[in-house]
């Protein structure tokens, strides 16, 4: 009985908690791919990219928090500068879309026009934030890091196995859950999110009832940069900030939209914790599983790896294309705010 606890332990330390927080950022950043997919019809490459900014900007004015003293004690500083990295990512979105994404839309421009577009607005973001914060990895997590260290957990309960919760891991899924949730009550219960359903359902019915289109769009540019500023964060927080990191991203983030039903909101939301979790059970080295539930005989030489955490991102491509081949649009069929 010892060892299967034991066992589970490390299944929570290295699969379970880890993918529950990775799938809780793939699922904010792929609901912004989601939201940009179903009502501007296009595929934004660049969302990666403005995830980055959004971490850059918090970043920048986190570290200004710390010259000045100020801080949330045993939570990250970053905290405090999230709503100023959301306001700036938002502005950035709305810039965005005034200067570029606005044109090809009045142009009535096909959405691989407005795909090609976006990898070009990726770049220019990229360079950006390559010449304001360089392309170091930075780790910017401050206050306490773990809620529980495994030495403690090991002294509580007598198990050879300790349980390790990072803050930001449980920062990560507290925001993940209350932004999913305010996000699915606008677009059930409020006008403007009811318009928006009206307007990825049918643009042409969503007109001749009165709606604004450009209300619609300055809307959905405003949720995209919550989300995008939030998930980029979160994930800089748990793991580090690197500019490439977020470029790489754009695959998970893409096949779990595309897996959950590319348009469905909730859709993004379970295909994101799909992805994660595929990805981090794929790659895991299960020895020390085994070792706790077999035979002293039977106890793996090996890692007992399936695939090595190289290719992690090749786990997402492959269950990207076998979703596209035997169910192309998806566990949730999209489209459909």
């Amino acid at each position: 009985m010892i060892d299967f606890l034991n066992s589970i332990i490390v299944l929570l330390n290295f699969i379970i908690i880890p993918g529950i927080s990775y799938g809780s950022q793939l699922a904010l950043g792929a609901l912004g791919v989601t939201f940009v997919y179903a009502i501007l019809r296009f595929a934004n490459f660049a969302h990666g990219e403005i995830m980055s900014f959004g971490a850059m900007i918090t970043i920048l004015f986190t570290w200004f928090f710390q010259s000045q003293n100020i801080g949330l004690g045993i939570f990250p500083t970053a905290l405090l500068a999230l709503p100023i990295g959301i306001i700036v990512t938002i502005i950035l979105c709305i810039i965005s879309d005034k200067f570029v994404f606005q044109y090809y839309r009045y142009q009535k421009s096909v959405p691989v026009v407005l795909a090609m577009v976006s990898i070009g607005v990726m770049f220019v973001i990229n360079a950006i934030i390559r010449i304001i914060i360089g392309t170091e990895t930075i780790k910017f997590s401050d206050g306490q890091k773990f809620i529980m260290k495994a030495k403690q957990f090991k002294v509580m309960t007598g198990l050879n196995e300790g349980l390790a919760l990072k803050s930001s891991q449980v920062i990560t899924i507290l925001i993940t859950v209350l932004l999913l949730t305010f996000t699915f009550w606008f677009l059930q219960k409020t006008k403007t999110g009811k318009s928006m359903r009206a307007f990825s359902d049918n643009e042409d019915l969503a007109l001749l009832s009165g709606i604004n289109p450009d209300r619609v769009v300055f809307t959905t540019w405003i949720i995209v940069g919550v989300l995008a500023c939030v998930a980029g964060t979160l994930y800089g927080l748990d793991k580090s900030y690197k500019p490439i990191i977020y470029l790489n991203l754009v695959l998970p983030i893409f096949a779990s939209a595309i897996v959950g039903g590319i348009g469905s909101p909730f859709g993004a939301v379970v295909g994101g914790y799909v992805i994660a979790f595929s990805e981090i059970m794929v790659t895991y080295a299960y020895k020390k599983f085994f070792v706790y539930l077999l035979p002293s005989s039977m106890e793996p030489t090996g890692l007992v790896q399936l695939l090595s955490t190289d290719y992690k991102f090749a786990v997402s491509f492959s269950i990207l294309v076998i979703v596209l081949l035997i169910r192309p649009s998806g566990i949730f069929k999209g489209r459909v705010l």
